[in-house]
């Protein structure tokens, strides 16, 4: 038996090594089947001698295991018998012809309309994933981070492992791996939204967002400061997961109040301002001297200092002290002079040296006070030079 070898469309396989032959005679009798060169297969008795054919006997030989070429087309296996009318008699050929028609496998429908149960869930809730297919396949799910979960045979439906339902939005993969073809596969995605959802991280740009709730939220490098939102405000981290307060740079802040320990200018040298209990402090930098306050103009209750100087440094200043006011001179204690269109007080002034003055309704008595003994005084000027003389005694 002759058998056409290749891939064309008159061809039966091309492999021709693969395919297993054997023979039966009547009555279940083996026949010896082997093969000879490159195409054919001869079929012999058990013996190798002749064996007679009754009426009604019969001779079947099988191929199997045939990988069958394919183009679809017309393989004709050429069949050469040789027989002879007795033992002894001249042996004659006789073909005949075994046509197989060769047809064009159907293909295997692929999986289709993956989806999922319900496309938008809640945080943490239950989820399903179905599909359309056939037993041909075997299936698996590709999760987001690369891990694959296997499917039962001829199971068209797959759930998450409790505890790993989708907190955000989620892609899955279908894989469908054909059984007889391994290398033939088909790739389904479909995507589940979640409402509210968790996410570890996120980076954006010019994005707009109604709500978004975290508990924190950090620059995209390492070492980049973090905010944190606890119960009442925001704080600002130095980096993240660290302990230690940051810092916040803008060129303006529009703001309805303002509680802190201290404000200090940009430069690290620059003035500060605490807030104690009972104030404010103005000094030159942390933990600094005192610190000088410049104003055009200062609306005040009240003001307590020790003593009031011109804005230059050789103008003259005032003291405070228990008993009254002082006037000094620039940079000494020599007393300074006071100049003023009038003087109106209810009792005396005192003067220099211990001398003092009386101011009355009746005019003014000038008074000397030596050694704790009250004398009268002097008054000098351009028109009037009295020494010594009662003027207006009391």
């Amino acid at each position: 038996m002759e058998v056409p070898v290749g891939n064309g469309a008159g061809h039966l396989t091309p492999n021709i090594s693969n395919i297993t032959a054997k023979g039966e005679y009547t009555n279940a009798q083996s026949v010896t089947v082997l093969r000879q060169g490159s195409n054919t297969f001869q079929a012999t008795a058990p013996t190798g001698s002749r064996t007679r054919f009754a009426p009604g006997d019969h001779l079947v030989l099988t191929l199997e295991n045939v990988t069958v070429a394919s183009a679809a087309g017309l393989a004709v296996l050429k069949v050469t018998e040789k027989t002879g009318r007795s033992a002894t008699g001249r042996m004659t050929n006789s073909v005949g012809a075994v046509a197989l028609v060769k047809t064009a496998p159907k293909g295997i429908p692929a999986p289709s309309d993956f989806r999922a149960e319900k496309s938008m869930v809640e945080p943490g809730a239950d989820v399903a994933l179905l599909w359309n297919g056939s037993g041909d396949f075997d299936y698996k799910i590709v999760l987001p981070d690369g891990a694959e979960e296997a499917v039962g045979q001829n199971i068209f439906r797959w759930s998450p492992s409790p505890g790993n339902a989708p907190k955000r939005d989620t892609t899955y993969t279908l894989v469908a791996t054909s059984r007889t073809a391994p290398t033939q596969q088909h790739f389904l995605t479909t995507a589940i939204q979640v409402r509210n959802p968790t996410l570890e991280t996120v980076t954006a740009d010019n994005a707009y967002f109604n709500t978004v709730t975290t508990p924190w939220i950090g620059g995209p490098n390492t070492g980049d400061g973090t905010m944190t939102f606890p119960q009442g405000g925001v704080i600002v981290w130095r980096t993240g997961g660290s302990q230690e307060r940051g810092t916040i740079s803008a060129d303006k802040a529009d703001l309805n109040g303002v509680n802190t320990e201290w404000v200090q200018g940009k430069s690290t040298d620059d003035g500060w301002i605490s807030f104690p209990k009972d104030g404010l402090n103005v000094r030159k930098g942390p933990g600094q001297t005192w610190g000088t306050v410049f104003a055009d103009k200062a609306d005040l209750d009240g003001v307590n200092t020790r003593w009031v100087q011109g804005r230059s440094t050789d103008d003259g200043w005032i003291g405070f002290p228990k008993e009254g006011v002082r006037v000094y001179r620039a940079g000494i204690d020599a007393p300074g002079t006071v100049f003023t269109e009038f003087i109106q007080a209810k009792d005396a002034a005192y003067g220099y040296g211990g001398s003092w003055i009386n101011l009355h309704e009746d005019g003014i008595t000038v008074y000397l006070d030596k050694d704790g003994k009250r004398g009268f005084g002097s008054v000098t000027g351009s028109e009037m030079n009295s020494q010594g003389k009662h003027m207006d005694p009391l």
